[in-house]
């Protein structure tokens, strides 16, 4: 069966991307739910939940409420949530349920908007996506609604897009300040909708995860804002190095871009040959021949057995789908697939 997991844990959905793009803008954010899902972010998906607060909330639904529409119910519980709480926009976030109902989010805006006097925003996830495709339609709806102003480029100032906790591994922006310089701008981690707004300062743009390309590019059609991929080195990626690859051939699994900059870091080191895979959005631009996009655990097994690869570096959690590979395997942790951050040896910090 396409698409079955039998031996790896679900990854991250679309709606925990979005949220986790929208986390710290200091908004009002409205999980479309009847509680589950919300719990699913919050406990599992959003490790700055621990120690960093935010407005997120679950709409609450109940069965009649999805049966019959209630838009209205939504909008007078956000609009009484705004009212206790200091908030500069409001956010919907879909989830299976509105999907099913077919809710329009349009009109949501329009009403949430007239109700509550903040700029509003809805993200139309349902649950059945991945999180890049989550954080790919959360960053679009951010700079399309906020980032209308053209302001005067400030030199060197050069913004991230893609900096979240599921697709980095990482809480906060020290690793891109470093890879990128201190005047770099990660927006939606250790920033607020101001440096959306102001989005047109940038002077370049910097892509760091999938989910940011299609933000990236709106930002150059509309601004002329040059952008381009990279990826900060991790304290995962320099224990990986560390391995002799030499002659060997090599799979690295992870998002696109982080997988660009392992595979980068093994041919500077290593006489050897790589491939990317990813269970993730593939950019045919920036692939090479040899990368994949990997659906299931099956196609993974099949891509691996196959490939005559001599070492494969993938999240431990897929150890499990990989018993019969003879080669090495080796630990590349990512967030969205195992829950477990390369910061802190991957552990969340509580102080």
């Amino acid at each position: 069966m396409k698409n079955l997991l039998k031996l790896l844990s679900p990854f991250a959905p679309d709606q925990s991307g979005a949220v986790g793009v929208l986390y710290e803008l200091g908004g009002l954010v409205v999980i479309c739910d009847a509680g589950g899902c919300a719990g699913n972010i919050c406990g599992f998906d959003e490790p700055r939940w621990f120690f960093k607060k935010s407005a997120v909330f679950s709409a609450g639904l109940r069965d009649m409420d999805a049966i019959l529409g209630r838009d209205d119910k939504l909008i007078e519980k956000t609009a009484r949530a705004v009212g206790q709480t200091d908030v500069k926009f409001t956010a919907v976030v879909g989830t299976p349920v509105p999907a099913v109902i077919a809710t329009d989010y349009r009109a949501l805006k329009r009403m949430a908007e007239n109700k509550t006097s903040l700029p509003a925003l809805c993200v139309d996830c349902t649950g059945t996506r991945l999180y890049d495709d989550g954080e790919e339609r959360a960053y679009l709806e951010l700079f399309k609604t906020f980032a209308v102003q053209k302001y005067e480029t400030v030199k060197g100032k050069v913004g991230i897009i893609g900096c979240t906790p599921l697709a980095s591994g990482y809480m906060t922006e020290k690793i891109f300040k470093d890879a990128f310089g201190n005047g770099a701008v990660c927006f939606g981690m250790g920033s607020g909708i101001d440096e959306i707004e102001r989005a047109s300062e940038c002077e370049k743009n910097i892509v760091v995860s999938t989910g940011g390309i299609k933000a990236a590019e709106y930002l150059k059609q509309r601004f002329g804002i040059p952008f381009e991929t990279d990826f900060p080195v991790t304290e995962a990626m320099q224990k990986v190095i560390a391995h002799d690859f030499s002659g060997k051939k090599v799979l690295v699994v992870h998002q696109q871009f982080a997988a660009n900059k392992m595979r980068e870091l093994l041919k500077e080191k290593y006489d050897c040959t790589a491939d990317v895979g990813t269970f993730f959005k593939l950019f045919d631009e920036y692939k090479q021949s040899g990368d994949e996009f990997i659906p299931d655990e099956e196609q993974l097994v099949r891509k691996v057995s196959e490939g005559g690869y001599d070492a494969v570096i993938i999240d431990s959690i897929c150890d499990r789908a990989l018993k019969g590979f003879k080669g090495e395997l080796i630990d590349l942790p990512h967030f969205a697939v195992s829950g477990r951050l390369d910061e802190n040896g991957g552990q969340v910090c509580l102080a």
